[in-house]
C-alpha cells in the first residue's frame, strides 16, 4: 500500500517512522546536530518519483518498504562493499562481518543507506540487520514475458532479470527511514553526511605516513625503530602498537605491560619530543586480569568473546568506566588515539568468534544490535575522550555504521586484495566512511611499491608490519621510489587538509568515486570516445555466468577537485582511465590529455598514474620529517598547473583543537590570472599574517608536471 505520513525534517530531507522501533540507533547513539546552514544553501528537490510510488506491506513476518526503479538505474552505498561498486541486482544482508569473502552485503561497515544515480538516497536508521533487495526481485505482476528466456540457446538469458523495485526488508518492530533527495548523487551523499554532523576534520599530523611496529616490541625497540625514519629520510608522524603493548591480550587488560613499558609516560614523551604521536591497539573484550573486570563484569553481556567479557557501552556508567581508565592511563600521558580491532565478529567456518544474536545485555539491547553497534560505540566513546580535552584525534576501526561521517576514524581490513582494496576506497564514499588500502605483508618488491602508492593517495597512509616486521627500506631496490611517494603525501597535506575541510563544512568526501564526479551521461559519452580498438578494455567478465558487463570504474578516484588517481596493481604496466573533460596532466609525467573520453596510459614501477585538472591550484610544502606542530609557520609553494586561469581554496587552522568551531580558522582564497601579455599573476587573500599556520614563499605558474623530488 502507498503510504504518504512522510515529514520533511531538513531541505530536500524527508522521515518516516513505521511502528515503534526498539533500541538505539546510530543516530542517536551519535547524538550529532544536522549542519543546518550548509543544508540550506542546496537546491530545493522533490524525489524523482511519486511520492505514492513509494510502498509497505507485511510479508514473511516482517515490513517490506519498496522505491520504484527504472530500467537503467544504477545503485551504490549500502556501505564498505569490497565486491563491486554497482549494487543494482545483487541483495545485500547488511550484517557486520570482518571476513566479507562472499558477494552477499556483509561487511566491516554494512550501512543500510543506498543512493541513485538518478538522485536520490534512502538510509534505514536501525540497530539491526536491514536485507536490501537492489532491483533483484520481480513480483508476478512486474514481470515481462519477453524477459523470459531459454538459458540453453539464448545468449541473452540473465540471471537477475530487470526488476522494477527496490525492495528494504525492515526489523518487524519497525524503523525511522529517511529519504535524500539531489538532485545530483553528489548532493544526495553531500546532504546525507551534512545531516549526520558533516565530515570530520583529523589534525593535520593524522594526514602524515604511520607505520604500526611488531607485537612484542618493547619501548627501546619502538623508539630505535622510529629513529630508523629519520636516518632514512622518510616522514613519519605515528607510531602504533600493536597487541604486546598490553599486559594481557586477546581478551585485553588495557594496561600496559611493565617489563616491555616500564614507564609508559616517558616513553610517549620521548616519542613526542622526536616528532612521533603514538596510538594503541586495542579491543573491546575486557580480560579477567585488568583492573576493569570486576566493575564492569554486572555490566556485560550474557556471553563472552576468548574469555573476556562485552561491556555494555550503552549503559553510562559502563562508558564512565572504561573512558575514566583510558584517560588516566592514556590520554593525559600524551597517547593521540587508537586502533579500534576485532568490534565486528566473523562467520568463518573454522574461525568463528563474537556473542551470538541471542546475546542478552543489561541495557536491553540483544547480540544483534549490539554487534551491529560497537563500531561505532567506540568509535564515539573514544572521540568524545579526545574532545572533553579539546584535543583532534584520528585512528582506525574495524566496524562501522550509518551517521559516522563525523568520527576521526578510518576502516581497514584483515582482508588483504589489493583490486578489492582500491574498491572499497571507492564505496566508502557513498556511506560516509573512509577507508584505508594499509600495506603489510608483501609478494615482491613490485607488490609492495604499487601498495605503497595506492596507500599514499588515501585518507590514511600506513605500514602496519606487525605480524612480520616490514619497513619502507625491506626491498632496497625500490627504497627511493617509497620514499618519494611517501614524501609526495606529505608535501600535497595543505591540499589533502583543505579537501577534509571541504568534508567537513560541504559533505563532500575528500575521496571520491567517480559516480560522485561524472553524471551518468558524461560518463557514457566518454566511453563512446574510446578507440575502437580498444573497446574491449570496457568490459570485464562475471565471474558467475561469463557473461560480459559494463565497466564499474571502481579502480580509479578524486582526491579533491584537482587529483585524480588511478593505482595500479603487482602485473600491471598500464591501464584505461575514464578521464572527465577539460584538459588534464600528468602530475608528475607532465603529458597533456584531453578528457571527456576513456585515455590509455603506461607507467613504470617508479610512477602511478595521478592527473591534475588544468587550471587547478595546488598548496604544497615540503617534504619535511613530520608535520609541523601548532603555532609553527610553514613555508609553501602554490603550483598553477596549465594555461587557464584558476581558483583555488585554501584552508588553514591550529591542526590540532577544536577551536575552529569557535572562529579560528580561515578560508584562504588563491587565484592566478594572466595579462594580455601571457603574464601570469596570483593573489592570495583571505589570510592574516599573525596567525596563519602558511608562508607562501613562492607561486610557479603554467606547470605542466611537479618538480622531481629526491629518490
Amino acid at each position: 500500500m502507498p503510504i504518504n505520513n512522510w515529514e520533511q525534517t531538513a531541505p530536500g530531507i524527508w522521515r518516516l517512522t513505521i511502528r515503534e522501533p526498539q533500541g538505539i540507533t546510530p543516530l542517536t547513539w551519535m547524538d550529532v546536530s544536522p549542519k543546518d546552514e550548509a543544508l540550506q544553501q542546496m537546491p530545493q528537490v522533490q524525489p524523482p518519483f511519486a511520492w505514492d510510488a513509494i510502498e509497505l506491506e507485511e510479508a514473511g513476518g516482517g515490513l517490506i518498504l519498496s522505491f520504484p526503479l527504472n530500467r537503467t538505474e544504477k545503485l551504490y552505498g549500502t556501505g564498505l562493499q569490497l565486491m563491486r561498486m554497482n549494487q543494482r541486482g545483487r541483495n545485500r544482508y547488511l550484517r557486520v562481518n570482518s571476513d566479507p569473502k562472499q558477494d552477499t552485503g556483509e561487511t566491516h561497515a554494512p550501512v543500510p543507506f543506498y543512493v541513485s544515480d538518478q538522485g536520490y538516497g534512502v538510509w534505514v536508521d536501525t540497530s539491526r540487520i536491514v536485507t536490501l533487495y537492489c532491483g533483484s526481485t520481480l513480483k508476478q505482476e512486474d514481470t515481462q514475458n519477453d524477459e523470459i528466456r531459454d538459458r540453453n540457446t539464448d545468449k541473452g538469458w540473465k540471471a537477475t532479470p530487470v526488476a522494477s523495485r527496490v525492495e528494504v526488508r525492515l526489523p518487524a518492530e519497525g524503523a525511522v527511514i529517511y529519504l535524500f533527495g539531489g538532485p545530483t548523487l553528489s548532493d544526495v551523499v553531500a546532504r546525507y553526511n551534512l545531516f549526520c554532523g558533516g565530515g570530520v576534520l583529523p589534525p593535520k599530523w593524522g594526514l602524515g605516513f604511520w607505520h604500526r611496529v611488531p607485537t612484542l616490541y618493547s619501548d627501546q625497540q619502538v623508539i630505535e625503530e622510529a629513529e630508523q625514519f629519520r636516518l632514512h629520510d622518510i616522514p613519519c608522524d605515528v607510531i602504533g602498537l600493536e597487541p604486546g603493548w598490553h599486559s594481557h591480550s586477546y581478551p585485553v587488560s588495557y594496561e600496559w605491560e611493565k617489563s616491555r613499558f616500564p614507564d609508559p609516560e616517558s616513553f610517549v614523551d620521548e616519542l613526542s619530543q622526536k616528532g612521533f604521536r603514538v596510538n594503541l591497539w586495542e579491543h573491546p573484550y575486557v580480560s579477567p586480569q585488568s583492573d576493569l573486570y570486576a566493575a564492569l563484569q554486572p555490566l556485560s553481556g550474557s556471553h563472552t568473546v576468548w574469555g573476556g567479557i562485552a561491556p555494555d557501552y550503552a549503559l553510562p556508567e559502563a562508558a564512565k568506566l572504561y573512558k575514566k581508565q583510558h584517560e588516566e592511563q592514556h590520554i593525559n600521558i600524551g597517547v593521540s588515539g587508537y586502533k579500534l580491532d576485532e568490534c565486528d565478529g566473523s562467520e568463518l567456518t573454522n574461525n568463528s568468534w563474537m556473542f551470538p544474536a541471542h546475546a542478552r545485555f543489561p541495557s536491553g539491547l540483544d547480540g544483534e544490535q549490539m554487534r551491529q553497534m560497537y563500531g561505532l560505540m567506540f568509535q564515539k566513546m573514544t572521540a568524545d575522550l579526545f574532545r572533553n580535552q579539546n584535543r583532534r584525534t584520528y585512528g582506525l576501526v574495524r566496524a562501522s555504521n550509518g551517521a559516522a561521517s563525523s568520527m576521526p576514524y578510518v576502516l581497514y581490513s584483515d582482508l588483504y586484495d589489493h583490486k578489492q582494496f582500491i574498491r572499497a576506497l571507492c564505496n566508502s564514499s557513498f556511506s560516509g566512511l573512509l577507508w584505508t588500502p594499509e600495506v603489510r605483508r608483501e609478494r615482491n618488491a613490485e607488490d609492495w611499491v604499487r601498495r605503497m602508492q595506492t596507500v599514499c593517495f588515501s585518507p590514511l597512509a600506513m605500514l602496519n608490519a606487525w605480524g612480520d616486521g616490514t619497513k619502507p627500506w625491506s626491498f632496497p631496490e625500490v627504497e627511493g621510489i617509497v620514499r618519494h611517494y611517501i614524501k609526495l603525501r606529505m608535501r600535497l597535506l595543505p591540499y589533502l587538509y583543505t579537501a577534509f575541510a571541504v568534508y567537513r563544512e560541504q559533505g563532500i568526501p575528500p575521496f571520491r568515486a567517480m559516480p560522485l564526479v561524472l553524471t551518468p551521461t558524461e560518463i557514457a559519452e566518454a566511453e563512446a570516445k574510446i578507440v575502437a580498438d580498444e573497446q574491449q578494455l570496457l568490459n570485464t567478465t562475471d565471474a558467475a555466468y561469463g557473461k560480459k558487463k559494463v565497466r564499474e570504474w571502481d579502480d580509479q578516484y578524486m582526491v579533491g577537485d584537482a587529483l585524480l588517481v588511478a593505482p595500479l596493481v603487482e602485473g600491471e604496466t598500464e591501464r584505461e582511465v575514464l578521464l572527465p573533460a577539460g584538459i588534464w596532466y600528468g602530475l608528475e609525467t607532465g603529458e597533456r590529455y584531453t578528457g571527456g573520453c576513456v585515455i590509455r596510459v603506461q607507467a613504470g614501477l617508479e610512477h602511478i598514474p595521478v592527473f591534475v585538472k588544468s587550471g587547478s591550484i595546488l598548496p604544497m610544502m615540503a617534504a619535511l620529517p613530520h608535520v609541523p606542530a601548532a603555532g609553527t609557520r610553514t613555508e609553501i609553494e602554490l603550483v598553477h598547473f596549465g594555461t587557464e586561469s584558476g581558483t583555488a581554496w585554501l584552508y588553514d587552522d591550529d591542526g590540532e583543537t577544536f577551536d575552529y568551531e569557535h572562529g579560528k580558522c580561515s578560508w584562504q582564497k588563491v587565484t592566478v590570472t594572466q595579462d594580455q601579455d601571457g603574464n601570469y599573476a596570483g593573489v592570495w587573500t583571505g589570510v592574516d599574517e599573525a596567525s596563519s599556520s602558511y608562508h607562501v614563499v613562492n607561486w610557479r605558474f603554467s606547470q605542466t608536471r611537479l618538480t622531481a623530488t629526491e629518490r
